[in-house]
C-alpha cells in the first residue's frame, strides 16, 4: 500500500484536481511530512483561492460519483450486468 502512495498523490493533485500536495521533508515525493506542512496545505485549502478550486472540483466529483452509484447510474448498471453474468454462468454450469 505505500509503495503507490506517490501515485495516488499524484493522481489526485495533478489529475482528479481535488486535493493538494503537502511538502515533505526532504523535498521528494516519497519523504515523511511535518506537523507545519500539514498545517499549510489545510490553511490553504480552507482560505487560499487555489483551496477553493480543490473544494469546487471536490464537490463536482462528488455529485458525479454519487449519481453513478444510484439506481440506474453507471455503477449501479455494471454491477447490475456482472451480477446477470456470473447468473448465466452458474446457470450453464
Amino acid at each position: 500500500m505505500l509503495a503507490e502512495q506517490h501515485l495516488n498523490a499524484r493522481m489526485v493533485v495533478e489529475e482528479i484536481k481535488v486535493g493538494l500536495r503537502v511538502k515533505t521533508l526532504n523535498g521528494s515525493v516519497r519523504g515523511f511530512v511535518e506537523a507545519e506542512g500539514l498545517k499549510e496545505m489545510v490553511r490553504e485549502i480552507m482560505e487560499a483561492e487555489v483551496g477553493q478550486a480543490v473544494r469546487k472540483k471536490v464537490k463536482e466529483v462528488s455529485e458525479v460519483a454519487r449519481k453513478a452509484v444510484e439506481e440506474g447510474g453507471s455503477s449501479w448498471r455494471m454491477l447490475d450486468e456482472l451480477i446477470d453474468e456470473f447468473c448465466m454462468k452458474q446457470v450453464r454450469g
